[in-house]
């Protein structure tokens, strides 16, 4: 039987790392530096690798398929992905993945940012350093090649990215890995008289 004291710092690593689900066999795999919000929800075959986090409200669902979030990578606020029997999810290295985006399996490159609200569908392969715009809507099985600006709806390739924007992509994901360190550690419930609560 666990002590108070083992029971409080289990649950104070739970608040610093978050929890994800197992779904019978199906289990998470999460490597160092990982983080997942308090209300966010990663189940199943799901890989976090090193760096990568799934913020607020965001469902990483892999019930039926595997889901990889590469090293670095974020999952915004309210953001879904999810994938069928046969099109996994796969996000490479260093990818953004704004607020409230849909990713339905489909491989997203290396160093891409898929803006807020932006929904890509089963079997679209999207290239490294691409920029996906906000509510861009990429259809089943649409590829895109590396360094593309991408808007629209349906979504087209209006150009290729300049210099300045790889550049910022480049650092856009690693401002993530370290907003994450610092909720990993400073993130604390209170109550409302603005106490903290006891973990």
């Amino acid at each position: 039987m666990q002590s108070n004291s083992a029971k409080s710092a289990a649950r104070a690593a739970i608040a610093r790392r978050g929890i994800s689900y197992a779904l019978g066999d199906r289990r998470p795999i999460r490597e160092e530096e990982t983080w997942v919000a308090p209300n966010a929800a990663v189940i199943g075959t799901v890989t976090m690798k090193k760096g990568s986090s799934v913020w607020f409200n965001a469902t990483v669902r892999g019930d039926v398929e595997q889901i990889t979030i590469g090293e670095g990578t974020n999952v915004q606020d309210g953001a879904v992905i999810h994938a069928d029997k046969g099109s996994p999810t796969t996000l490479g290295k260093n990818v953004t993945v704004g607020h409230m985006a849909m990713l339905h399996g489909c491989t997203i490159g290396d160093n891409t940012l898929v803006g807020i609200g932006a929904v890509v569908l089963n079997r679209a392969n999207i290239g490294e350093n691409c920029l996906i715009g906000a509510n861009a809507f990429i259809p089943e099985g649409k590829t895109f090649p590396p360094n593309s600006l991408i808007l629209g709806s349906p979504a087209k390739a209006v150009k290729e990215i300049s210099e300045k924007q790889r550049m910022v992509l480049k650092y856009s994901a690693p401002h993530y890995v370290n907003n994450a360190r610092r909720f990993a550690t400073d993130l604390q419930p209170i109550n409302e008289n603005g106490e903290d609560v006891k973990q």
